[in-house]
């Protein structure tokens, strides 16, 4: 077996001849092929070559598709398996699909059909995402997924860190859908006013209150045969929670002011950067509507977990953003992009983003040199870890203590700050909105001076 790494589809398969055939047809159809006759030679290959998808026969000895399927699982669980057979057996192809199978394909089957499934389900190849950067293996396993999943219409919950890019993966989602002649429609939860939330989302009629002069259609209608993404979704009031469970259910919206209730047909996804599980278990978001939206769970992961992608991007960056500030043809040197590789990003791909704006104006030449990126040798805190301290604080006080605690820390990092509420509510990672309901609230009860 060659172990240099190469990008292919492991075919498993007991039959030599069978085998042979499979393998041949594919890379007459030009894939790179790598051939295994039952699992342990399957399992040492997965180990030396980067896969994309396994086609593996369910029947073999002595450890069958079935064993093999839950061994890749455990190895690597974003990896697609399809499974296949000769024998039309139900309850195996049951068993398969509840340990992880992405589908089953009963024999014998035409080449067009073999071919249709892996295109369907393989893991994109480096390079071959469009519209996004993804080199890192975590970042090309994260596309294929949501690749797989824009094929359906499954409402899906996108939650990471701030800054890492999770409306880049729903606009993927969207642009790789069925859905992708339809609207993509965006609105952030936080940065609307709570009063005019409902009205923003659902539409309201003329005379529904005051000023509203016209009738408006709702985000919802506007993403009619389209996608709609509700972005920070934890910061919508309990109130406005349960209208939204009822639209998710009944898949039709009322205006405000109206009686005449909308089908819908459009695909919801939803981003959060905060653990929405210790959301639900404190109150703040509903039960019922957190398990409507989770149907297809993805985490992002943060920028420091994906390293290889930091150089790619930083490139994207300095080439995007070089001729709207007159300096194209910047380029960086390679003590520049080991250093970018190096820092830990807590304000992931957005503080990346802000970094090479800086260093673009302040680079004397064309190459941007490591001095000019100004990485500060203490980053700052994750907005998550921040949270964390809060919620750990709440776990660890009564009722009566866990707004002591609260108030302390938030006025704390505000000082820390010099006042800047931006910062104070970045580094706390909450909205501003709910920074200003906090200091408001303070100063009502005598703790915070104008």
């Amino acid at each position: 077996m060659n172990v240099t790494e190469k990008q292919g589809i492991l075919i498993v398969e007991d039959d030599a001849s069978l085998r042979e055939a499979i393998c041949d047809t594919l890379e007459l159809a030009g894939r790179t092929v790598f051939c295994a006759s039952g699992g342990t030679e399957a399992l040492a290959i997965l180990a030396a070559q980067k896969i994309t998808i396994v086609i593996s026969d369910v029947r073999m000895s002595p450890m069958d598709g079935i064993a093999l399927l839950r061994e890749i699982r455990q190895r690597q669980p974003q990896l697609p398996v399809l499974l296949m057979t000769a024998y039309a057996e139900v309850d195996k192809a049951v068993e398969a699909m509840r340990s992880g199978a992405c589908d089953f394909l009963l024999k014998p089957f035409e080449p067009s059909a073999l071919l249709a499934q892996i295109d369907k389900y393989a893991l994109p190849e480096p390079g071959a995402i469009l519209g996004v950067i993804a080199v890192d293996p975590v970042s090309i396993n994260l596309f294929g997924i949501a690749g797989r999943v824009a094929q359906t219409d499954a409402t899906v919950l996108l939650t990471g860190e701030s800054g890492v890019g999770k409306e880049v993966v729903a606009r993927f989602i969207h642009k790789n859908s069925a859905r992708k002649e339809g609207p993509f429609v965006a609105i952030n939860c936080a940065a609307i006013p709570e009063n005019l939330l409902e009205a923003t989302l659902f539409g309201y009629e003329k005379g529904a209150f005051t000023g509203a002069q016209t009738a408006q259609a709702g985000k919802f209608e506007q993403a009619q045969d389209g996608s709609l993404l509700l972005d920070e979704v934890t910061e919508m009031p309990l109130s406005l929670q349960a209208k939204l469970l009822r639209v998710l259910q009944e898949r039709e919206v009322e205006r405000v002011g109206g009686k005449k209730p909308i089908r819908l047909n459009i695909r919801v996804i939803a981003t959060s950067n905060r653990d929405m599980t210790a959301a639900v278990r404190r109150g703040a978001f509903r039960e019922d509507l957190y398990y409507r939206l989770n149907v297809f769970p993805i985490l992002i992961p943060a920028l420091r977990q994906r390293p290889a992608d930091i150089a790619p991007l930083a490139r994207h960056f300095v080439q995007e953003h070089g001729a709207s500030i007159g300096r194209s043809g910047l380029s960086l040197s390679a003590q520049a992009e080991a250093a970018l590789t190096a820092y830990p990003w807590p304000g992931n791909v957005r503080e990346l983003e802000n970094t090479l704006q800086r260093a673009m104006i302040l680079a004397p030449g064309k190459i941007i040199e490591a001095k000019a990126l100004s990485l500060a040798p203490s980053p700052a805190i994750p907005p998550l870890a921040e949270e964390e301290k809060l919620q750990d604080a709440e776990k660890s006080a009564d009722n009566g203590n866990m707004k002591d605690l609260e108030r302390e820390h938030i006025l704390r990092t505000l000082a820390e700050v010099r006042g800047s509420r931006k910062a104070t509510a970045e580094r706390l990672g909450i909205s501003d909105r709910t920074l200003r309901y906090k200091l408001k609230q303070y100063k009502e009860e005598g703790y915070l001076q104008d």
